[in-house]
């Protein structure tokens, strides 16, 4: 066979067009370059090529491999190596791509580019050995033997090589971030170290005078240092054994100050980076080198909060290793002491704003490191959730932020989902910090605005597509996230409070834990320790957060009236709960929730019976929105819609209950909270008793149209009687009601009734199932003839008999009529019937107003229950609510033709009027409003406290202070409650006198 031609030579056009598709941006100037550069004989070397378009900036890399290898004293070696080791090329051209600044080591030290040979991984020689021998000196106590300026240069170009192999590996993914910061700051500490030696240079005999050790601070001390940063250090000294101290303070002295110089002076090799001592006692101001007693001193007496915090990532860098690791060991106690001192973590957050304050509003939105969203909100978070927990838990100390983070999650102390959410945004924002500064080796936080280096970063961190608005788009989520997620972790209560322990009560220690019981005053510290053994015992995630949460919950328990029954009830919640995933993260994580759960279930009986049938009400406690009550066409329409879902009216009427169960924790829990006053409890009671009354209604309806197989005959309505019809209603009040009933055109009068009857019957029936909830009692007593008459009657029916029959009484009584569930025409219809009996146009003749007058005394006389204290029933004692009732309902019923502001079924509102209007003095006016409020509050903190219904001040002191407690009173002030109760009800009562008997 005839020999094959060639392959033909790709044209210069050929060469740009494929240029261009690896990424070069100047594809001419590259082709040039290739064919007549140093790399020509590599031209046509297709890997070549592609590792080049591989590179974060290919342009960058091609004129920085044409440079070193026209720096070469034999380029060939170099070639040859680049056509036969992938790695290499792999290594080269990403340092190059990257960094101008690693481009000009390679150029100035023609033989570094051998360091990245190799199929294998890279490995750093270690690191002290090297920089140490490149100074000249074997080990810390030998004098290096070259000169002081040629030792400084050999540190610095050797630093440079090894920084040049840290680079190449984390580039090409060989190291990741963590051993990327790990490897700079040990190649720091070698540093320091050939530094140190350099300076002993100097001081001949400084061996026999002093020991001296430099302890690494901040990101040096974390071993997470970034490529060019400040860094760090402590100095300590002792005098050498027989030494004066001195004198060995001052040979110290020059040593430090011989490593700064080393580290920092102007030389050809340019500086390493700057060496801050301004951590050291009392700052800048303060003596470079101290003893470490004198350190101890000073840490013990004047330190800051944020010294402490600087404390936590110390470690031996350089020098006499002995020293620094005494050091270390005599200010760690230090460290994790700090949280107990007053206003901690209150010092660490304004710490944390201050410095976001100064952050130049010019650079604010470019800022890496200090700004809304950077690194210093990771890690200010993560060390304050260190500074606070790691006093109990020796896991939590690591200096290092990752470590240290990864440590808060398997402690329970974050969310495993917010952990590996910051991890993952710190890890981004470190890589970008990394791939900013590597390109010049310069010190810088701040983002570049130039988009072409947003693209040689975006394609280093191998983003695609368009990398350099990939790279911001990824910043700026990471940067949403994280300040999200500092602001949870940051400025969660939970951190004042634990802060506020003892380390022995922070860990929860058997014997910690029972003196803190005794102390806090719980009447059972025996039960209270089983509680907690079951809640924290285990290895399981759910005891290791539980044990995070109940130190400061047994101090939020203790500040209510009854901590014994906040634990139990506590840890009942707490199994009943199980392992649902949101709920312990939810009280460590969320707000207030963990707060607001102990004193709720601390302080009411009540509320704590509620959520544990209902558990996954805790929800909603961390959110004042959340415990807002809802209204009652709101109310209505939820109900309703679950209703209707259900043809049984047994199971319609449980998930009725199930509603009103979740809505009277809520109001229940906004009370105890305070986010309600009176009359708001009262509105939102008799909203839920209205929305449940309509849920059992639809039920009721649909059931007896079921079981006479066609449409209802008649239309009904429930018509809100006393307190519920006054949107008043208590936790201990019943639903006082009427029913009216329209037939529809066409429909029997009898059949009508009867349906109506049967409906009416089926409501009362399904609500009073027995369930474990509070009852709500149906109570039609209030109707025509009470007990004896219809219990379901036509507009008609009811219209004549108040004509004929109706007593003023029962006028009186319709005062507080209003619809509140059932067909809105019909309940309107009621009122416009009813409005000329309760708002007579002539008022109320004489003979009426005695016999309302004679009714008064006679249910003082005979409703008080026998053998009852009369001065302690808040509603029909003396100045009770009653009185108060009754007094405001005269004044209507003589009045509200005249007054249009009484024309209301509400109370307060009513009393305002009348005051307004005259027809009593504001004084009295104010006494009558003031017993109300009062007693209306006290009956409700009296269900509160003991979890069931009565209408008396409790005779058990201990529950007279919880009723107190519950009020706002301080501890003990139960015996001030009985007292100012006292007091209003004398002057209500003369009030009420001169009202209603003239």
């Amino acid at each position: 066979m005839p020999a094959q031609p060639p392959p033909a030579r790709p044209t210069g056009g050929d060469r740009r067009t494929r240029l261009a598709r690896l990424g070069f941006t100047d594809a001419e100037r590259a082709a040039q370059s290739l064919e007549t550069g140093p790399l020509a004989p590599l031209a046509e070397d297709g890997r070549l090529l592609s590792d080049l378009g591989a590179a974060p900036d290919p342009d960058q890399a091609l004129a920085g491999l044409s440079a070193v290898v026209a720096a070469q004293p034999d380029a060939s070696a170099l070639l040859a190596e680049l056509q036969h080791d992938a790695a290499l090329r792999r290594r080269l051209l990403a340092v190059l791509g990257a960094s101008l600044a690693l481009g000009e080591t390679l150029t100035r030290s023609p033989d570094a580019w051998r360091l990245l040979r190799g199929a294998a991984p890279l490995t750093l020689r270690p690191l002290r050995e090297q920089l140490l021998s490149a100074v000249g000196a074997r080990a810390t106590d030998e004098l290096p033997v070259a000169t002081a300026d040629h030792a400084v240069d050999a540190l610095r170009a050797a630093y440079r090589r090894a920084l040049l192999v840290v680079a190449a590996r984390d580039l090409v993914a060989e190291r990741g971030l963590p051993g990327t910061a790990a490897d700079l700051a040990e190649l720091a500490d070698a540093a320091l170290e050939a530094a140190l030696a350099i300076a002993r240079a100097g001081e001949p005999d400084a061996g026999r005078s002093a020991r001296l050790a430099v302890i690494g601070m901040g990101k040096c001390g974390g071993r997470e240092l970034n490529y060019v940063s400040d860094v760090d250090v402590v100095f300590v000294a002792e005098p050498a054994p027989g030494a004066d101290e001195a004198d060995a303070l001052r040979v110290a002295g020059r040593l430090a100050q011989g490593l700064l110089k080393a580290c920092s002076a102007p030389s050809p090799e340019g500086p390493l980076w700057e060496v801050d001592t301004a951590l050291r006692p009392e700052g800048k101001q303060g003596p470079l080198v101290r003893t470490l007693r004198s350190h101890l001193a000073y840490y013990q007496r004047w330190a800051k909060t944020w010294e402490f915090q600087a404390l936590l990532k110390a470690r031996p860098s350089a020098g006499d290793r002995r020293l620094g690791e005494d050091y270390v060991d005599a200010v760690s106690p230090l460290v994790w002491q700090a949280a107990a001192r007053p206003d901690f973590v209150q010092d660490v957050q304004a710490m944390r704003r201050r410095v976001e304050d100064h952050v130049p509003r010019a650079q604010a939105d470019r800022q890496l490191k200090l700004g809304r969203g950077g690194l210093r909100d990771v890690e200010f978070a993560v060390q304050l959730l260190q500074l606070v927990h790691g006093r109990g838990d020796e896991e939590l100390r690591s200096p290092t932020t990752l470590d240290a983070l990864a440590a808060l999650a398997d402690g329970g102390y974050v969310a495993r989902e917010d952990a590996a959410k910051l991890d993952e945004a710190y890890r981004f924002l470190r890589t970008l910090e990394h791939r900013i500064q590597m390109h010049r080796l310069r010190r810088t936080h701040l983002v570049p605005e130039d988009s072409a280096d947003l693209r040689r970063i975006g394609r280093s961190l191998g983003l695609g597509g368009d990398p350099a608005l990939e790279l911001v788009r990824e910043w700026k989520r990471h940067a949403l996230e994280v300040r999200r997620l500092h602001e949870k972790l940051f400025y969660r209560p939970l951190l004042q409070a634990v802060a506020r322990l003892s380390p022995g009560e922070a860990r929860l220690a058997p014997e910690a834990a029972r003196a803190r019981l005794e102390a806090l005053g719980y009447a059972d510290p025996a039960g209270a320790l089983r509680h907690l053994e079951a809640l924290t015992t285990g290895v399981r995630r759910r005891a290791a957060i539980q044990r995070a949460l109940l130190p400061a919950l047994l101090g939020w328990f203790a500040d209510a009236a009854d901590p014994d029954a906040g634990l139990l009830a506590f840890r009942q919640v707490s199994d009943a709960l199980g392992d649902t995933p949101w709920y312990l993260r939810t009280l460590r994580d969320e707000g207030e929730t963990a707060q607001r759960l102990a004193l709720v279930l601390a302080s009411s009986r009540y509320a704590a019976d509620l959520l544990l049938r209902a558990p996954e009400a805790v929800g909603m406690l961390g959110d004042d929105a959340e415990l807002q009550p809802r209204r009652q066409l709101q109310l209505g329409e939820e109900v309703l819609a679950s209703v209707r879902r259900h043809e049984d009216p047994t199971i319609a009427a449980a998930v009725t209950r199930a509603v009103r169960r979740r809505e009277l924790f809520r109001v229940a829990a906004a009370d105890v909270l305070g986010l309600l006053d009176v009359e708001q409890v009262g509105t939102a009671l008799s909203d839920v008793a209205a929305a449940t009354l309509a849920g059992g209604l639809d039920a009721a309806m649909r059931f007896v149209a079921g079981e006479r197989r066609g449409p209802l005959p008649t239309r009904i309505a429930v018509i809100g009687m006393g307190r519920l019809g006054g949107g008043e209603m208590g936790f201990a009040s019943d639903a006082d009601v009427m029913f009216v009933h329209s037939p529809v055109p066409g429909a029997d009068d009898h059949d009508a009734a009867e349906a109506a009857y049967a409906v009416a019957n089926e409501l009362r029936r399904v609500l009073a199932l027995p369930a474990p909830d509070p009852p709500l009692v149906v109570d039609a007593d209030l109707r025509p003839e009470g007990r004896q008459g219809p219990l379901v009657r036509t507009l008609g029916s009811y219209a004549a008999y108040y004509a004929r029959w109706g007593a003023v009484w029962e006028r009186q009584a319709l005062l507080r009529a209003a619809p509140v569930a059932g067909d809105a025409e019909l309940g309107r219809g009621f009122l416009e019937m009813i409005e000329p009996l309760r708002w007579p146009a002539d008022g109320l003749p004489e003979n009426d107003v005695r016999e309302i007058r004679r009714i008064k005394a006679r249910v003082e006389a005979e409703r008080l229950p026998r053998g009852g204290d009369r001065s302690r029933n808040l509603k029909l004692g003396p100045g009770g609510i009653s009185d108060v009732e009754w007094a405001v309902q005269l004044l209507q019923l003589r009045h509200a033709a005249d007054v249009p502001g009484l024309r209301t079924p509400q109370t307060l509102p009513a009393l305002a009027a009348a005051a307004e209007a005259g027809l009593l003095d504001a004084e009295d006016a104010e006494a009558l409003r003031t017993a109300w409020v009062l007693a209306s509050r006290l009956r409700d903190a009296v269900v509160l406290v003991r979890g069931r219904t009565g209408s008396e001040l409790p005779k058990d002191l201990r529950e007279v202070s919880a009723v107190a407690r519950l009020l706002g009173y301080p501890p003990g002030g139960g015996g001030q409650l009985l007292e100012d109760h006292k007091r209003t009800t004398r002057r209500a009562r003369a009030a009420f006198d001169r009202v209603f008997f003239g």
